[in-house]
């Protein structure tokens, strides 16, 4: 799905196009606060634990743990036998820790019990004293969450184990604030292959996350095999990459058996964590359609797309596509016993059904007097049907617009309203609101964040969210289940950008989940300091971690020009979190641990290379390093990170240079309703030429009724121009509409002009010089324009790089 219309993306931040086993989210509860326990908000940062307990209790002394100490379960306990194998592999591949599962002695320092009196399916005791641990619970989900626990503390220094670890004695009581802690996966614009999924569960339970989201069809793919229906899979499951001017990309695509997905749900339960499988109806069928144009309204046959966006093609909701649909769950309630299904009903625009006299005939017989309502005609009766065997019916928060079954819970992506108005009617809901909670958004504005939307969504972002809304009457907060974190994967490509997006935003979501709210503000500097060793260890399991929230930031103290004209210069450096110390070098080497401590704007000499990396309290790198080079030639530069919008709209998306890329560069910042960008701070004064380097990029956005909210510029080439234009921003302010619809920069002063190449036999990537007019009156610090006036069937262009030269070319 691609979750909002583009242009409702553009201005709002929203996403792109777009169970809990039986009985675990009615036996969820809080364990009382004990007289002793530490607040979320005070917790002590010495202990490294993510998520915060609800209950901790300190001692002293501590429990010194060898290689090879015995871990022991109760004879028979299942749970708990496999509770201790996670925590043995856990630990061995954490730090290296060897411990020794299946012992049943009561002298083993690690031991598992069982005790009915602990109340919920997820709660559990975790008891250390100076001579063993003793993990207690109710139930398979409370040992393994008691087990994770250990884990962290047995693995919180960063070196490694192999002699043993010692830990403080102390008391944890705890148990889940909500019983759905959820991360959404979509393997539909980008199949990931069925190995990463299990990656991510392994990293899932060691936070206590419980849910995956697994959306599994879209208008890019379906990824379910139904083998009632096998040209799902045959035709649905494939698409063409989209074209940059030579024609359609590589194939891509690919889909799950039955056989994996049933390996894959068997493993997740293992570990505490059910699979909600998602099938997107009736909107977001345009694979569907592809592999059964019959089931379709207009009973033609769409290519499965390779755009991203909202695209008209329905489901058709006639005897044959209900059947259709109720066989397809079927098979797909035989794969996944989750109590919940997902069924979409996001985004779907209604064109097809208006004009389609088959469905309006059909919603006169039902008494039916909107497609809304027919669409909620449509929740309601699949809702039903999966009542009766037993399942509820889930759905994004569009599904509340035509009526809700009284079964059917809400997951609200369009801020908070659907959950308000879902739970104050009665029905359960999960926050996932965007764009807070959208992990394909782009934590930072550094340089080299991976592709994704223009949606700053910082890691402190994400923890400071609270996912009870005070709209919600307070006799209605129980409706409330919890919230999740989504990932759509237009520009989400490989299992590396995947965990990237993830992680560590996921243990922020984990810690608002799963911790108690106590005395109002948290305490984000404690949190990271006790998540460092929960990204250390995900680091040493070979997992891809971002480090936005620690990377340095460079700043300027001077203006552009000044800096050219300057004996030194200055800059600052920033992070985004208020944790750990940066460290810098002037010498071209990469920082470590004992170099010079940043502690105010730095003044250099010009063709300083200035590098930098955070680093922990105990010495270990936070970021990888990050460089800042004062060089004439890299002063004169400007890189499309560095790019702004031109005066009407705005970038929204960072995307790559092919559709399907695998690298991570190179990536353009765009704005895709107008081919222009800017220059903000451009150094006329000192430029004499000027070389533009440009990318030809795939025009593959579904915009629906947006469309119109493109910008088109009439091209006076056959294949439209590059005009470079400065002080366009104060033009675009004076100039009047009629001037805006014939002029690509009206009344802006135009520096130089290019015609395009046929996109059929030029490089995907080119670039343009000329020499600059002599205008002074211009000076330094000016705006200028980069637009692009080809023709709206072409593909995208977008400025790479920008070299001004102070010598004439």
């Amino acid at each position: 799905m691609v979750r909002a219309g583009m242009g409702a993306m553009m201005k709002a931040g929203c996403r792109m196009g777009e169970w809990l086993r039986t009985g675990a989210m009615a036996t969820a509860s809080i364990l009382p606060a004990l007289a002793l326990a530490v607040p979320a908000h005070a917790h002590s940062s010495s202990l490294a634990l993510t998520p915060w307990p609800a209950s901790v209790e300190q001692g002293g002394g501590r429990l010194q743990i060898v290689t090879g100490s015995a871990v022991a379960v109760p004879l028979g306990d299942a749970d708990a036998a496999d509770a201790a194998k996670l925590l043995v592999d856990h630990a061995r591949r954490a730090n290296g820790l060897v411990l020794s599962a299946g012992s049943s002695s009561d002298s083993a320092p690690i031991r598992f019990e069982r005790d009915p009196a602990i109340s919920g399916a997820e709660a559990y005791r975790l008891t250390v004293t100076s001579s063993g641990a003793v993990i207690a619970a109710s139930g398979k989900s409370g040992f393994i969450y008691g087990a994770m626990t250990l884990m962290q503390l047995l693995t919180a220094d960063a070196g490694a184990a192999g002699g043993g670890v010692s830990i403080p004695v102390l008391t944890i009581q705890d148990s889940p604030r909500f019983a759905w802690r959820g991360v959404m996966v979509d393997p539909c614009r980008h199949f990931q292959p069925i190995e990463s999924i299990y990656a991510i569960v392994d990293r899932m339970v060691e936070v206590k996350l419980n849910t995956l989201h697994f959306h599994l069809s879209d208008d890019q793919g379906w990824r379910f095999e139904v083998k009632r229906y096998p040209e799902l899979t045959r035709i649905g499951a494939w698409r063409n990459g989209p074209d940059t001017g030579h024609g359609p990309g590589e194939r891509n695509g690919g889909f799950y058996t039955q056989e994996q997905l049933k390996a894959l749900v068997a493993y997740a339960a293992a570990r505490g964590i059910t699979v909600v499988p998602e099938i997107d109806l009736p909107g977001h069928a345009q694979a569907l359609v592809a592999a059964y144009p019959e089931l379709g309204v207009p009973g033609a046959r769409p290519e499965v797309s390779n755009g991203w966006g909202i695209f008209p093609w329905l489901f058709n909701p006639n005897e044959a596509g209900m059947t259709f649909v109720r066989n397809v769950l079927d098979e797909l309630m035989e794969v996944f016993p989750s109590q919940y299904i997902h069924l979409g009903g996001d985004e779907a625009v209604k064109d097809q059904w208006e004009r389609s006299p088959e469905v309006q005939s059909q919603m006169r017989k039902l008494g039916i007097e909107s497609e809304n309502a027919m669409q909620g005609w449509m929740i309601d009766q699949f809702g039903n049907y999966l009542a009766k065997h037993g399942r509820r019916l889930i759905g994004w928060d569009e599904i509340l617009e035509g009526g809700l079954p009284a079964s059917a819970s809400v997951m609200s992506w369009r801020g908070e309203k659907g959950a308000v108005d879902a739970a104050n009617a009665g029905h359960d809901v999960v926050l996932s609101p965007a764009p807070t909670l959208y992990l394909d958004n782009l934590e930072s504005t550094l340089p080299d964040e991976a592709p994704g939307r223009i949606s700053i969504q910082s890691m402190e972002t994400v923890y400071r969210y609270d996912p009870m809304p005070k709209g919600i009457d307070a006799a209605k907060a129980k409706h409330v289940m919890g919230l999740q974190g989504n990932a759509w994967s237009e520009y989400i490509v490989t299992p590396w950008q995947l965990q990237h997006k993830l992680f560590p935003r996921v243990g922020a979501i984990a810690e608002t989940a799963w911790s108690p709210q106590v005395g109002g503000a948290k305490d984000y500097a404690g949190f990271l300091a006790r998540l460092t060793p929960q990204i250390r260890r995900w680091k040493r399991e070979g997992f891809e971690v971002s480090d936005s929230a620690f990377g340095v930031a460079f700043t300027p103290t001077q203006t552009r020009g000044a800096a050219l004209d300057a004996k030194s210069i200055g800059v600052t450096l920033t992070t985004q979190a208020p944790y750990g110390t940066i460290r810098y070098t002037l010498d071209g080497k990469a920082p470590a641990a004992t170099s010079a401590v940043y502690a105010k704007a730095l003044v250099v000499k010009p063709g300083t290379v200035v590098t930098a990396a955070s680093f922990a309290p105990d010495g270990t790198p936070l970021s990888a390093p990050r460089r800042y080079d004062t060089a004439r030639e890299t002063l004169l530069t400007s890189t499309s990170s560095s790019l702004t919008a031109c005066p009407r709209g705005s970038q929204g998306l960072r995307i790559p240079l092919n559709a399907d890329a695998t690298s991570n560069g190179p990536a353009y910042n765009v704005n895709i309703f107008d081919t222009c960008q800017a220059d903000d701070h451009a150094p006329l004064a000192h430029a004499k030429s000027i070389t533009v380097s440009v990318a030809r990029l795939p025009r593959n956005w579904g915009l629906a009724h947006e469309g119109s909210a493109v910008i088109g510029h009439y091209a006076v080439t056959p294949h439209g121009e590059l005009v470079i234009s400065a002080g366009c921003r104060a033009a675009e302010k004076s100039a009047d509409r009629k001037q805006k619809e014939h002029s690509p920069m009206p009344g802006a002063t135009v520096l130089a002009s290019f015609p395009l190449p046929d996109p059929k036999t030029a490089p995907q990537q080119f670039t343009f010089t000329a020499a600059l007019p002599d205008r002074p009156e211009l000076g330094d610090e000016t705006d200028v324009c980069f637009q692009f006036t080809s023709p709206l069937s072409d593909p995208f262009y977008a400025v790479e790089k920008v070299v001004y030269g102070e010598k004439a070319k």
